[in-house]
């Protein structure tokens, strides 16, 4: 059974940081892909950041670039979404997601939720201005 369970989330004052985990089992961690949505209320899901294990290529969206670093820990089966200068546009619920099947190395990482069979239960992040 594939299992993602999200934590770290919080309340945290503008400028401050955070860091997600995201504990996968249930599948081959080191050849999938990894990614963070997060939704706002009343708006569409957005792909925050994600990797390829195979290879560890990434992405981040733009509004995030500088501020967020995604990471695996192979041994621990854990992707990891540091957050830093957090911004009040941060907030919303935050779902870790991997790929329902094994990807080679070279193939950039995929941004649409279609492209994502797992997904763990979210956690929520407000930042506070």
């Amino acid at each position: 059974e594939v299992r993602l369970v999200e934590s770290g989330g919080g309340l945290v004052q503008a400028g401050g940081s955070l860091r997600l985990s995201c504990s996968a089992s249930g599948f081959t961690f080191d050849d999938h892909l990894i990614a963070w949505f997060r939704q706002a209320p009343g708006k569409e899901r957005e792909a925050v950041s994600a990797i390829n294990n195979s290879d560890g290529r990434t992405y981040y969206v733009d509004s995030v670039k500088g501020r967020v670093t995604i990471s695996s820990d192979y041994d621990k089966n854990t992707v990891y979404l540091q957050m830093n200068s957090l911004k009040p546009e941060d907030t919303a619920v935050y779902y870790c997601a991997a790929s329902d099947r094994a990807v080679p190395r070279g193939i950039a990482p995929v941004i649409d939720p279609e492209g994502y069979g797992y997904w763990g239960q979210g956690t929520q992040v407000t930042v506070s201005s």
